[in-house]
């Protein structure tokens, strides 16, 4: 990789944050419901970001941080086979021509936002390319569906422990 492209988008951690932020609230923007991490049926892949769409269908969306990480990424091909869309999400300074042209590009505009305030300002995006549709099977729909289901239960579960839901009950009667 040349120095160049290396500048253009270094890859660290705090882009991705930032891209992922700026992804999700797209997400709820266009009415998806979207789960971070989301463990996949294939052994050791985990998407990104998963989304369900109003249509029913599921769309996985692969952040990279900078050239560097979407080149050595070599299991991203993988995530076609357990959803219907792929996109992947970069910042505006990313070289998009690198992308394949069958994959869906969410640009966020992270150039438009100082990095002393990214913890406080979620960047604007957008889609710049729809993907191709790759339709699920009947089956692998149904296994998705359900794991997607069972994630957002869980998590929701995690968070409303008994003992803050019963914090909260009794600090709401002391007002």
């Amino acid at each position: 990789m040349s120095a160049a492209l290396s500048d253009i988008s270094p890859g660290l951690p705090e882009t991705q944050l930032a891209i992922r932020r700026a992804v999700l609230g797209l997400c709820r923007n266009m009415n998806w419901g979207a789960i971070n991490e989301f463990s996949l049926p294939a052994a050791g892949r985990r998407a990104d970001v998963m989304a369900l769409l109003p249509d029913h269908s599921l769309t996985c969306i692969e952040i990279k941080s900078g050239v560097r990480d979407f080149q050595t990424d070599r299991k991203w091909h993988e995530y076609r086979n357990w959803s219907d869309r792929l996109f992947f999400a970069v910042d505006d300074r990313f070289p998009t021509e690198l992308l394949p042209a069958d994959v869906g590009i969410i640009s966020v505009g992270l150039s438009m936002v100082p990095e002393s305030l990214r913890d406080s300002i979620v960047p604007e995006c957008a889609i710049l390319r729809e993907p191709a549709l790759h339709k699920l099977p009947p089956a692998r729909r149904r296994t998705l569906l359900h794991l997607f289901a069972m994630t957002g239960a869980s998590r929701l579960m995690s968070l409303e422990d008994p003992a803050i839901t019963a914090s909260l009950r009794a600090a709401r009667r002391a007002e």
